[in-house]
């Protein structure tokens, strides 16, 4: 394994000794004057999640089967395999019996409690009806699962059939090739520098991966997809991709309470009739539950608290029932998740390189799963990836051999993976038609119970809007009272926050930035000047006018979003008495208020990323192996 610090492999080379000196230590670090120790492989896969490990192992297997020896590498920035997984989850185990036939016989498998039941239930403020549910969500032979656990076990698979997972190693930016039309790989993160951007003594160049194919697995909303994505004009002539918040914890709750392998969603309440989301109860093995709520990112009201509304929706009996007794609250995460469905997949490859999983964004959202589609579309595209390597002629890497990943979409088209979202492609979009929100419920359950997709129509977002455009202007809103906390049932979010395990060295540069794009759209992913350093992705400011009219627009005009809906307290805004004087420039604010932002308490969600109005929070890698330590979830 590689790990920072640690001696490295024969086959990694520094070309020259980095620094010399602790005073040049503390010097700016500038990207373009650095030689950074460079390894080639065949496969650089970026997330060491179910896509990119299924893509990893499929690999493997194909080098077995063929006799023809393939360096597979796996980047995950998370400090163990798993480490920054969070789903519900129930797992449909249709792609896994397809990657390993035989997992059931392997004695470490996690997938031990089988889904005996599965039930829908309609939630007013005090009362709860059983009503019918889509055939997709009642489907069985299914498994309550931690998806954590699983893909950790995938990955140790993985590196017993020799594939290289290196955790802690974060996907920093993508190397493109000397006239910036291909990738040609992936560089790493600088570790050891200061918040100011200083080289500490500790400092490290990132590393650059120089690889024939490069995966992008990364989940939703990740920091290179979205580079690829705009790059290479992935989403033309698609829709814009549409997210759901999920907030979710584990209990082990009193033993009169568990019904292992019950599967239970929840819609309505607490959520309101212009608001699409919904809650669950999962009874997993060994007396846990795992409850949470989903909640589109598409709601209008700046005044919504996603977390508020989740530990609210623990008051209603249903859940206040299922909680009560010997029961102990034993993990809390959040993320957010892709609903835009087959509308929202973009273009899947790009030279050199292609999307897999959530990268691209395979959710079905009626069945509220993506796994069984995203380990697919990793096993589609290492195939596709096998033998683009397998046909090139040159020893190492080149930009005269630019992998085309084009076969990948087209079996991705004729997979069963395109079969599972176009059936359900008009059901999460109808929510977003003049039908609105309760006219959605109704369509979803005609096409989900009779049309079943078969129709000749397919909605579509006409007006390409994201979900942060949908937000409303709060003095078009009311605010929204939510009722005390009541511990252990319900906690303040700091409390909930502790038990994520969340880590960041706060001595490192922020890695939530305000920055503004100078060309949207058109600029990422330019080389700069000097085409051949490969360093410079994006072109952006991140002045103090950008940081002012941020806290202006936010404040002024949407009651200062991000402070409430973050689900790890991250962002707020505080009075400040110098904002408008302030020279520093995270100092800089508005009308007495200033942006103060916790990144240390950052847990990866990509909630502002994706839902600040303004459109100018951007998240990049923290140093890797920083960011949540989920276990269970």
């Amino acid at each position: 394994m590689l790990v920072r610090c640690r001696a490295r492999p024969p086959h990694l080379t520094f070309a020259r000794p980095l620094h010399s000196t602790a005073a040049w230590r503390r010097e700016l670090f500038d990207p373009s004057n650095v030689e950074r120790p460079s390894d080639e492989v065949d496969v650089c896969i970026v997330g060491a999640g179910p896509a990119g490990l299924s893509a990893a192992i499929r690999l493997k297997q194909l080098e077995q089967e063929k006799g023809r020896e393939i360096r597979v590498v796996v980047l995950e920035k998370g400090a163990e395999v798993g480490s920054h997984i969070l789903s519900g989850a129930v797992l449909e185990p249709r792609a896994l019996n397809e990657l390993l036939p035989d997992w059931r016989n392997r004695d470490d498998h996690p997938l031990t409690q089988p889904t005996t039941s599965t039930q829908m239930r309609l939630l007013t403020k005090n009362r709860s009806f059983r009503i019918p549910q889509p055939p997709q969500m009642a489907k069985m032979g299914t498994y309550v699962i931690s998806l954590s656990r699983v893909t950790a076990w995938l990955g140790a698979i993985a590196e017993e059939m020799g594939v290289e997972v290196y955790p802690g190693f974060a996907g920093a930016g993508l190397v493109y090739s000397s006239d910036g039309r291909s990738v040609l790989g992936v560089r790493t993160n600088e570790v050891g520098l200061d918040r100011q951007g200083r080289m500490k003594e500790s400092f490290e160049p990132g590393m650059e991966f120089r690889a024939r194919v490069t995966l992008l697995a990364e989940g939703a909303h990740g920091s290179l997809s979205k580079e690829a994505i705009r790059r290479f004009k992935l989403r033309e002539g698609r829709d814009p991709q549409t997210y759901g918040l999920g907030l979710k914890e584990v209990w082990r709750v009193d033993p009169k309470k568990h019904e292992p392998g019950k599967v239970v969603h929840t819609m309505g309440w607490p959520l309101d009739l212009h608001t699409y989301g919904g809650g669950w109860a999962y009874h997993m093995a060994d007396g846990l539950v795992t409850l949470g709520l989903v909640i589109g990112l598409d709601y209008t009201n700046p005044y919504l608290s996603p977390y508020r509304e989740f530990q609210r929706m623990k008051h209603h009996p249903y859940f206040r029932d299922l909680l009560s007794g010997d029961a102990t609250r034993i993990a809390y995460g959040a993320r957010v998740l892709n609903e835009g469905g087959l509308q929202s997949v973009p273009k899947l490859n790009f030279p050199g390189g292609a999307l897999i999983g959530c990268s691209a964004g395979f959710v079905n959202v009626p069945k509220i799963k993506g796994t069984h589609n995203a380990m697919k579309s990793g096993m589609l595209a290492a195939e596709a990836a096998f033998d683009v390597v397998a046909t090139q002629t040159s020893e190492s890497p080149s930009e005269d051999e630019v992998a085309d990943m084009s076969a990948y979409e087209t079996s991705l088209r004729n997979s069963w993976v395109y079969e599972d979202l176009y059936e359900v492609r008009n059901v999460r979009p109808s929510f977003n038609t003049p039908l609105g929100v309760i006219g959605g419920v109704a369509y979803s359950g005609i096409d989900t119970l009779l049309l079943r997709g078969r129709t000749p129509w397919t909605f579509r977002n006409k007006l390409g809007m994201s979900d942060a455009a949908h937000t409303k202007r709060a003095s078009e809103c009311k605010p929204i009272e939510y009722p005390p906390f009541e511990p252990p049932l319900s906690t303040d979010l700091l409390t909930s926050v502790t038990l994520t395990g969340t880590n960041h060295a706060e001595d490192q540069p922020v890695h939530l930035r305000v920055r503004r794009y100078l060309t949207e759209g058109e600029d990422a992913g330019a080389e700069g000047e000097e085409a051949e350093k490969g360093l410079a992705t994006e072109r952006w400011v991140e002045d103090a006018d950008v940081r002012r009219e941020h806290v202006r627009v936010n404040v002024s005009e949407y009651a200062g979003l991000l402070g409430r809906g973050c689900p790890a307290q991250v962002y707020e805004y505080v009075d400040a008495e110098d904002a408008e004087t302030a020279t520093q420039v995270e100092n800089v604010g508005w009308g007495g208020k200033k942006l103060v932002i916790n990144s240390q308490n950052c847990i990866h969600c990509k909630f502002c990323d994706v839902k600040v109005p303004t459109q100018d929070i951007t998240w990049t890698v923290p140093e890797g192996g920083g960011g949540p330590k989920y276990t269970i979830t």
